[in-house]
């Protein structure tokens, strides 16, 4: 599961596949773009056709597939403008010599090279040729050209290429591509959000998880928590601007796309490093973290063998990391989470101020709907007497949702801090 909160789902990329044997790897460029999440249609010179067909990349790409310039179906018969407008990207790939050179030399005589110069959105280009083709004097200085005019390249692999020759000028994996058009949307979304996010130039700390806490070296005491809501969290303050890390105990969730992740396993460790976050600089300290409130006494050194039919193991507090934390004399906008199976809002209200919090979101995980492991929640939201604001009311929603309505919450409390 992706915790991301991109803006990949709403850019249009335009896929120019042209004339080379490189085409095959074109449609797996599709689905590879698809996966991430853009809307992608696919324009083909004449010259793609005869490798491979359009009607592959419209089944592929579930829009239909662009052939010839004069359109009688595109808005006034110009396709060319209409895709020109509809575009965030336009990726060439691959990119032949052929075409390399019309862009350079500023031909229009084809539905490819006269969205080239009707464009406005970046342009960038994939060559694949034979290695001979590529290592050309002409085919340099129209390299040289585009890069010039702001085009730009994705380098050529080397290696065994259709012809036998081996070289520079095989296409990259379509993987590969797709991971680097994916990148440049992402930086492109992470510059804007650390000027203007509602958490630009914060240091948020979050806890995520469970703990553990060994009995002996095979068994440990722990609860049902995924991680989920954490995660979430941090994908929501890394997109709001925020420089996060994420302290999380055990579970089995990928790390949000630009976060820092500390991995611990018991309370003690998750104390350790979220004071170690503090002396490293932290303005938001978000608790989320389902921590074991006790853990064992005495960890046997080796595996407790089975013996008559009790077990009696002794337990001991763990610190109270949040209370540690606000606690302290240089603390941080302290964000505290109940997760409560009665009286949820009462025992809320009373963690908030027992632990000098700012703000404290509470759940009945007794419902199945929003309950541990669940993709969705509803929260409700207290904040500290001393910000006047009242509590909030977050309907049910995937977790990513109430992720972002919290974030916001928590910039209309520093508002007021």
């Amino acid at each position: 599961m992706s915790f991301d909160l991109s803006v990949i789902p709403h850019k249009n990329i335009v896929l120019a596949v042209t004339g080379g044997i490189a085409a095959y790897k074109s449609a797996i460029l599709v689905r590879r773009l698809k996966d991430y999440g853009f809307d992608v249609r696919v324009v083909m010179t004449h010259g793609a056709q005869a490798f491979i067909t359009p009607l592959t990349f419209q089944a592929l790409s579930g829009n239909p597939v662009h052939t010839e310039l004069l359109d009688p179906e595109a808005e006034a018969g110009m396709g060319h403008i209409e895709l020109a407008r509809w575009a965030d990207l336009l990726l060439v790939a691959p990119a032949s010599c052929d075409t390399l050179a019309k862009f350079a030399n500023g031909l229009a005589d084809d539905l490819l090279s006269t969205l080239f110069l009707a464009t406005k959105a970046p342009v960038w280009v994939a060559p694949a040729m034979n290695q001979q083709m590529w290592a050309a004097k002409a085919t340099q200085r129209n390299l040289q050209t585009l890069v010039e005019d702001g085009v730009h390249v994705i380098m050529p692999d080397a290696g065994e290429q259709a012809c036998g020759d081996v070289g520079l000028g095989r296409m990259p994996e379509p993987e590969e591509i797709a991971r680097q058009v994916a990148g440049y949307f992402h930086q492109a979304q992470r510059a804007i959000a650390e000027k203007f996010g509602l958490l630009a130039g914060k240091r948020v700390v979050i806890t995520a998880g469970p703990t553990r806490e060994a009995i002996d070296p095979v068994r440990y005491i722990s609860n049902h928590s995924t991680g989920k809501m954490g995660f979430a969290l941090a994908a929501a303050c890394y997109a709001a601007g925020a420089k996060v890390t994420l302290i999380a105990g055990p579970v089995s969730l990928d790390t949000p796309n630009g976060v820092q992740r500390v991995n611990v396993a018991s309370a003690r460790q998750m104390l350790d490093v979220s004071m170690e976050s503090l002396e490293t600089g932290c303005d938001i300290f978000i608790a989320t973290a389902a921590v074991a409130d006790y853990r064992v006494a005495e960890v046997a050194e080796h595996k407790i063998k089975k013996a008559g039919d009790e077990l009696n193991v002794s337990l001991v507090k763990n610190p109270d990391i949040v209370a540690t934390i606000a606690a302290q004399e240089k603390r941080p906008f302290m964000v505290g989470f109940a997760a409560e199976t009665q009286n949820v809002e009462e025992y809320a209200a009373e963690k908030l101020v027992a632990k000098k919090l700012d703000m404290i979101a509470c759940n009945d995980v007794s419902r199945a709907d929003i309950g541990f492991a669940s993709d969705e929640n509803a929260m409700t939201v207290f904040f500290a007497e001393s910000y006047h604001m009242k509590k909030r009311e977050l309907e049910k929603a995937s977790k990513q949702e109430i992720s972002q309505q919290l974030v916001e919450a928590i910039s209309d409390a520093l508002r007021r801090k």
